[in-house]
C-alpha cells in the first residue's frame, strides 16, 4: 500500500441517509480541524438522483449542515470543504456507467477509498464493476453492515469481494469500535497496572453490555422486519464490544495483534445448545406505549412491518467464555428499540470483599463496579464504598468520574470521523476481519435457527420500558440485576 497522504474518497450512496447524517459530517469535521486531511484529498459522491454537481451541492447544503456538530457551521470552512466535493451521476445497475467513474478518479494520485453506503445486495455488483474498469488497484473498500443475513450469505459476499480485493484492502466498519470510551477501555486495561490483576474470573462477578434505543424502526420497517435485533445489533456491535472487554493483552496495537486477540474470544464463546436457548436468550417485540410523554405505536403497526410479524425488537442473552480468564463469569448482552432511555454502556461488576468487618453493606453485590458509558455523555465511572460523614461506620456508594468532554476539552472525535481517518491512513485495527465475522455468525446461528423454527412469538413489552420481564428474571437466576434496576 502507498503511504502517500493524498486520497480520493468515493462515496457510493452519496445522497443516502447515512452519507448525510454521518459520513459527510465526519469528513467535514476532519477538514475543519486542519491537518487531518491532505489538502489534495477529494471526495467523489456517486448517486443517480442529482443531475449535476451544482444539484448535489445544493442537496448537501440542505441535508448535511443540520448534522454538523458544534454551534453552527463555520461558513469559511464549509465553503472550502465543498471545494473538495465532486459528483458522478451513475446508475449502479449499469456496469458500463463505471467508465464515468474511472475517468473521474482513475488518474488521481494517492490511495482510493470506496465507501459502500448502500444495501448489502449491491456490494458484490459494485466491486465487480470497479474491477471491470481497473479501480480495484491501489484501493480500499469500506463495507457497512449488515454483511449478509446468516453465515452462508456472509461467506458468499466475502468470497465474492475477496476475489477482487485482498483482505488488507477490506474495511468492515463497526462504528461502535470508533467510540472514544472503547478506545479508553483499551488504555484503561493495557496502560495501567491497576486493573489488569482484577480483570479475570477471580475478581469479576458479571459483566453487562447494553445498547438501548428510544427510537422505533422509523422508516426502516421493510429492512428491519427481515433483519431483527439479533442480526442488526448482537452479531456485530455487541459481540465486538464483548471481544474488546474480554480480550487478552495484545503484543502491540497493530491491526493483526488486536484482531487476533478479539478472534480468540469469539472462538471461545460457549456454544449454545438449542434445547437451552429459551433459558439463556430472551426475545421481545415492542407494543404501544409512552416515551417522554408521547404515545408511540406498536411495532406490528409500523409502516413496512407485517401485522403478524414475529421479528424481535429486543434481545437479552447470557454469554459464557470458555477460557481460563473468564470461565464461569456470565456476560449479559442486551439491546432493544423503544426502551426507556437511549444508552450504550458496559458494566463490570466486581466481586464483593470475601469478609467484611464493616457490616453487611460491604458484602452486597455491585458495590465495586466500573461503568463505561458509550452514549450519551461518554464517561468512565468507578464505583466504590466510602464511609458516610457522622457517627458510626455507615457505608455509601461513591464514584470516581472521567467525563471526556470536561477532562479533554479539545480534540474529541465522533466515531465515524476516527474510522474514516483510519481508512484513509490504512489503519485496520478498529475494523472487523473476516474470521472474526465468521466466528460471530457461527455463534449466533443456533439462536436464529431455533427462533425461526419456534412457534412461540416474541415476548411483548410496552414501549418506554426496559423490555420483557423475562430479561430481568434471567439475571435474577444469577443473583444480579440490570444496572437501572438498582437505582
Amino acid at each position: 500500500m502507498q503511504t502517500d497522504s493524498s486520497f480520493t474518497f468515493v462515496l457510493f450512496g452519496g445522497t443516502g441517509d447515512l452519507s448525510m447524517r454521518k459520513i459527510l459530517p465526519a469528513l467535514f469535521e476532519a477538514h475543519r480541524a486542519g491537518g487531518m486531511l491532505a489538502d489534495s484529498g477529494k471526495i467523489v459522491a456517486v448517486a443517480r438522483h442529482a443531475a449535476d454537481r451544482d444539484g448535489y451541492i445544493e442537496w448537501v447544503n440542505e441535508h448535511v449542515k443540520p448534522h454538523v456538530s458544534g454551534k453552527g457551521v463555520d461558513e469559511t470552512a464549509w465553503a472550502s470543504f465543498l471545494q473538495r466535493i465532486e459528483y458522478v451521476k451513475l446508475d449502479l445497475g449499469k456496469p458500463e456507467d463505471f467508465v464515468l467513474l474511472r475517468d473521474a478518479v482513475g488518474q488521481r494520485a494517492g490511495i482510493r477509498v470506496f465507501y459502500l453506503a448502500t444495501g448489502p445486495s449491491l456490494f458484490v455488483p459494485i466491486c465487480r464493476a470497479l474491477a471491470s474498469v481497473g479501480l480495484n488497484e491501489n484501493a480500499r473498500i469500506v463495507l457497512e453492515k449488515p454483511l449478509g443475513y446468516d453465515l452462508k450469505s456472509s461467506n458468499a459476499i466475502n468470497d465474492a469481494v475477496g476475489e477482487i480485493f485482498a483482505e488488507e484492502q477490506i474495511y468492515r466498519i463497526d462504528h461502535y469500535l470508533g467510540k472514544e470510551p472503547v478506545q479508553n477501555l483499551l488504555a484503561l486495561r493495557f496502560g495501567n497496572a491497576l486493573f489488569e490483576p482484577l480483570w479475570r474470573r477471580e475478581w469479576v462477578e458479571s459483566i453487562q453490555i447494553t445498547i438501548a434505543e428510544e427510537l422505533g424502526v422509523e422508516a426502516r420497517g421493510d429492512f428491519y422486519d427481515n433483519t431483527g435485533a439479533l442480526r442488526d445489533m448482537v452479531q456485530n456491535h455487541l459481540l465486538q464490544l464483548l471481544s474488546i472487554v474480554a480480550m487478552e493483552p495484545p503484543h502491540s496495537m497493530d491491526s493483526d495483534s488486536v484482531r487476533d486477540e478479539k478472534l480468540r474470544v469469539l472462538r471461545a464463546l460457549k456454544p449454545i445448545d438449542p434445547s437451552e436457548i429459551s433459558k439463556v436468550a430472551v426475545r421481545g417485540q415492542y407494543h404501544a406505549g409512552v416515551i417522554r410523554g408521547n404515545s408511540v405505536p406498536a411495532y406490528a403497526t409500523e409502516p413496512g412491518v407485517k401485522p403478524d410479524s414475529t421479528t424481535e425488537t429486543f434481545v437479552a442473552v447470557k454469554v459464557e467464555i470458555e477460557n481460563w480468564r473468564w470461565a464461569g463469569v456470565p456476560f449479559f448482552l442486551r439491546t432493544g428499540k423503544r426502551l426507556a432511555d437511549r444508552v450504550a454502556e458496559i458494566v463490570v461488576n466486581f466481586r464483593p470483599v470475601p469478609h467484611s468487618a464493616l457490616g453487611a453493606s460491604a458484602l452486597r453485590g455491585g458495590a465495586n463496579r466500573l461503568v463505561i458509558r458509550l452514549q450519551p455523555n461518554e464517561t468512565i465511572r468507578l464505583y466504590c464504598l466510602a464511609k458516610q460523614p457522622g457517627e458510626g461506620m455507615s457505608l455509601a456508594s461513591v464514584h470516581l468520574d472521567l467525563a471526556f468532554d470536561q477532562f479533554f476539552r479539545e480534540g474529541q472525535m465522533e466515531a465515524y470521523q476516527r474510522l474514516l481517518l483510519d481508512v484513509i491512513h490504512g489503519r485496520l485495527a478498529l475494523f472487523v476481519r473476516r474470521d472474526e465475522q465468521e466466528a460471530a455468525w457461527r455463534w449466533v446461528e443456533p439462536i436464529l435457527n431455533e427462533w425461526a423454527a419456534s412457534n412461540k412469538p416474541p415476548k411483548p413489552y410496552a414501549s418506554g420500558t426496559w423490555g420483557p420481564a423475562a430479561a430481568s428474571a434471567m439475571l435474577a437466576q444469577h443473583d444480579t440485576c440490570w444496572l437501572e434496576e438498582e437505582n
